[in-house]
């Protein structure tokens, strides 16, 4: 209770000690900046040239190759800028519009280096270079190697749109951009099992994250809570497992996930988590997980983690894994393997003699060890790589060095030093996650944490860092609050991420005001980041 009301207090402070002077988008006593793209560029040159643009006169103009995936781009980010002019215009159509423009920017050349890949991977190119009104006068100028770094520098060039407060015009400023991620992996984990998000609510996330240059969505989509995913291998699964039969994830429904995804440069990372977090899979097949005896050896009724002494575990895993493969397209897995209850395992007579016959007696670890190896070979003979959560390395599980190991507890600092020590890469969650809410503005918590602030034994273990995730778990959040609960507070995440330079609190807070509104009102309902203003936004 005492940090909560420390935190608070220095929120109140920062706030407070804002001089507010443009008075835009966030009310009397808060400054919001206006045209500064989130996340920071990696380079940026800003002149005192400006344009003005008009709607009905810009054109996107695509120089050269073209795909599926840019013309649907160019299509969006015009919607968005249509948007933004009409805003501009409302703010002040009863004013004095008191901005003359001597310049219009009439164009944005695109010119897109390499033929489009179908789907973004771990290590794709998203770097690019934006120019603005330097070659000329009347035009813009983004080029990328691939169609990953045109979408990025698109959002780039929407975000440095921006309306003066007593003017109905959208401006930009003259200036040249050169932008690429610090992280390959910049991720946002949704849980679809503690309580059911709709599709609508799946596809809103991903254009938010778009938005934030977040390039990985982690569908954590089943727990023990519920099994939505609807399989055709195994539909009993759904069928008895899910919360309703309203509540369920078809392979139409993934394949407009991974679909929508793929247009704005995002994977789609589904998680199985297994052999724990299991209850709501045993529904339809109770004989895959492991009973539990009491005492006095008799079944206590409960069931608990999958049975590794029984091979009918590894034939429907098999099966499992190879339907998600095809469905899901990346070629990484998580498999979970986090909080293992080992109890079951130590009550039930069966497992306890498979473990006898294995020399592996009272060495529970070892047989989740059996079990992750198991798996992880099926992972393999399907070419998927293997994502894990940090108990499955901290228990010994002999690894496949490519897998993937990602911090959620405890020193997040030294366990990162320990796993990069072991040849892994590995993926920070353990200070970024949203479910832990102290106050509505509370982002400044996550802006603070460096995943690349710790001992590292030698700088090529630091490399192994190749990014992070935050997590919105789903035990006090629905359709309902999902994302105001994520952003903007996940923006800071995205930042950290992306951005090798970072502002001190003051600036990030007028920064994210403007980002936050800019959200608003592109449909994505984030929650005010600093306390007491305003946002415009179109009357619905």
């Amino acid at each position: 209770m005492r940090s909560w009301i420390v935190l608070v207090g220095s929120l109140l402070q920062l706030v407070a000690s804002i001089d507010s002077q443009w008075h835009d988008e966030a009310g009397p006593w808060f400054e919001a900046t206006l045209g500064e793209p989130w996340p920071i560029p990696a380079t940026r040159q800003v002149h005192e040239l400006y344009a003005c643009l008009d709607v009905d006169s810009f054109d996107f103009h695509i120089v050269d190759k073209s795909c599926d995936i840019l013309l649907d781009a160019v299509k969006r980010y015009g919607k968005i800028i249509e948007t933004e002019a009409k805003t501009a215009k409302w703010k002040v159509e009863d004013g004095e519009d008191l901005l003359v423009c001597d310049n219009y920017l009439r164009k944005l050349e695109i010119n897109l280096q390499l033929e489009c890949e179908q789907y973004p991977r771990l290590h794709s190119n998203e770097s690019y270079y934006l120019s603005v009104l330097e070659k000329s006068k009347s035009s813009a100028w983004l080029e990328a190697d691939s169609i990953w770094g045109i979408l990025r520098g698109l959002e780039t060039f929407s975000q440095l749109l921006a309306s003066p407060r007593n003017s109905s015009k959208l401006v930009i400023k003259s200036q040249a951009i050169r932008d690429y991620p610090k992280m390959a992996h910049r991720g946002l984990l949704l849980d679809t099992s503690r309580h059911y998000m709709p599709l609508s609510v799946i596809l809103s996330t991903l254009d938010a994250m778009a938005y934030n240059k977040l390039n990985v969505f982690h569908w954590h989509i089943v727990d023990d809570n519920s099994f939505p995913y609807v399989s055709s291998a195994y539909p009993e699964l759904s069928r008895r497992g899910a919360y309703h039969r309203s509540m369920l994830y078809t392979a139409e429904d993934v394949a407009k996930v991974v679909e929508h995804a793929r247009y704005r440069a995002i994977r789609v990372v589904p998680e199985f988590d297994t052999p724990g977090h299991t209850r709501s899979w045993g529904q339809a097949y109770p004989h895959l997980l492991t009973t539990c005896y009491d005492q006095k050896k008799q079944p206590t009724g409960k069931l608990g983690p999958m049975d590794p002494s029984k091979p009918q575990v590894y034939d429907f895993m098999r099966n499992l894994l190879r339907e998600i493969s095809e469905r899901f397209v990346d070629d990484h897995f998580h498999l979970g393997g986090d909080e293992v209850p080992f109890q079951c395992w130590q009550s039930n007579p069966g497992v306890n003699n498979f473990m006898e016959r294995h020399n592996i007696s009272s060495r529970y670890d070892k047989l989740e060890e059996m079990y992750v190896k198991r798996v992880l070979g099926m992972c393999e003979e399907l070419r998927l790589k293997s994502i894990v959560w940090q108990e499955v390395f901290d228990n010994g599980v002999d690894l496949p060095k490519d897998s993937v190991v990602q911090v959620w507890t405890g020193n997040w600092r030294k366990e990162m030093a320990k796993i990069t020590a072991a040849g892994h890469p590995v993926l920070l969650s353990a200070c970024w996650y949203m479910s832990e809410l102290a106050s509505g503005g509370d982002w400044l918590k996550f802006y603070d944490c460096d995943p690349l602030n710790f001992l590292a034994s030698s700088k090529e273990h630091k490399k192994l860092v190749i990014g992070g995730e935050a997590c919105m778990w789903g035990e006090f959040v629905d359709k309902n609050n999902v994302q105001q609960r994520i952003w903007p507070r996940a923006s800071a995440v995205a930042e950290r991420l992306w951005s090798r330079k970072r502002n001190g609190p003051e600036t990030a807070a007028k920064r994210l005001e403007e980002h936050a509104c800019r959200m608003n009102r592109r449909g994505i309902p984030a929650q005010p980041p600093n306390g007491s203003g305003y946002c415009l936004t179109l009357p619905q």
